[in-house]
């Protein structure tokens, strides 16, 4: 049994990657801080969590792994640019010292999660691919562009390392987000019969359902290490890139609801359709639609299973994170508040 080192184990990504891992005979060290609580990965005997900082791996916790996919980041713009230092020293440095260290102990595979939103504005009649040039507009994507740079270089004869740059990513999870764009719209759409979108339409993202981003991540560890060796893919599918306008009416047919689309914001300056040619030719391929994701998360909205709440807005949770730890800095003593 392989053992795979998973960091941001407890994330979006993480708690639907790490089950599927399981199920394909992988053992896996799930390391995260679990912000999210650590109830989210069930219980298994190949399951092994270690609650430690991405910053703060030490070479221990790679002893006995085989590969690394290194999720942990801090996720989405308004976060990145609420928490810049934090950003630059997880989603670049954090990364750039786990890929060495990976290295020097003799892992056969790492894997890091980028983002196509590292392309920020491209022209309307431009399909980006691995080859373009990368205009990257935010903290988050600044930094992860600084992270492949980094982790790119230590790919060797027996260190096989892969950058996917991930489309969009959207769907079920059991650390849902509701600050995805297709995820965001289905709930406005179902709660209210309105369904907000970013000003002012014509912008294009490419998107992908999480089990499909799991299986990209999955795919890498048994791909051709000649084929994907020091290789950036863009992870998504033709099919699935959209512009805002006609993915926002998509997602309103789909609700089992009248819906009124809502417009909101500035116009977003971030637009980038992505080409996924190189990743299909190695035999990857999606298989979740927009519409799979759409009626997922409404039959969990409808069985209450998921809701929107303060946990499922990443850049809010954060916030309240640190708001409860001032208040509690401020009134610990000897060890506690009441229980000294």
């Amino acid at each position: 049994m392989e053992r795979v080192l998973v960091t941001g184990a407890g994330g979006f990504i993480g708690t639907t990657l790490v089950p599927l891992l399981i199920a394909e005979g992988y053992a896996v060290r799930a390391v995260d801080r679990f912000f999210f609580g650590d109830d989210l990965l069930s219980e298994n005997a190949a399951l092994e969590r270690v609650r430690e900082d991405a910053r703060r791996i030490r070479p221990e916790h790679l002893e006995g792994v085989d590969h690394v996919l290194d999720l942990a980041s801090i996720s989405n713009d308004p976060t990145g640019e609420l928490f810049q230092d934090a950003t630059w020293e997880i989603n670049w440095q954090a990364r750039s010292r786990l890929g060495t260290m990976a290295k020097k102990a003799g892992i056969k595979r790492y894997v890091l999660p980028s983002s196509c939103s590292i392309y920020g504005f491209q022209s309307a009649d431009h399909i980006a691919d691995e080859t373009s040039a990368t205009n990257p507009l935010t903290t988050y994507a600044k930094a992860n562009e600084k992270a492949e740079i980094d982790v790119l270089k230590l790919a060797g004869e027996d260190y096989c390392v892969t950058v996917l740059r991930q489309a969009t990513v959207f769907g079920l999870s059991q650390r849902m987000r509701f600050d995805l764009a297709i995820n965001g719209m289905t709930f406005g759409a179902w709660k209210s019969g309105r369904l907000p979108l970013m000003r002012d339409g014509k912008q294009w993202r490419p998107m992908i359902h999480v089990k499909d981003a799991s299986r990209a991540l999955m795919f890498m560890l048994s791909a051709d290490a000649d084929k994907i060796n020091g290789q950036i893919f863009n992870v998504g599918s033709t099919a699935n890139n959209y512009q805002i306008g006609p993915l926002g009416e998509k997602v309103a047919a789909r609700v089992p609801r009248e819906v009124e689309i809502e417009w909101y914001g500035d116009p977003d300056h971030r637009s980038y359709r992505v080409s996924f040619d190189k990743i299909a030719a190695i035999g990857y391929r999606t298989v979740m639609s927009v519409e799979d994701g759409v009626d997922e998360i409404c039959q969990a909205l409808d069985e209450h299973r998921t809701d929107m709440t303060t946990e499922t807005i990443t850049v809010q949770w954060y916030q309240e994170l640190e708001k409860w730890h001032k208040i509690i800095c401020n009134v610990e003593l000897n060890g506690g508040v009441l229980d000294i």
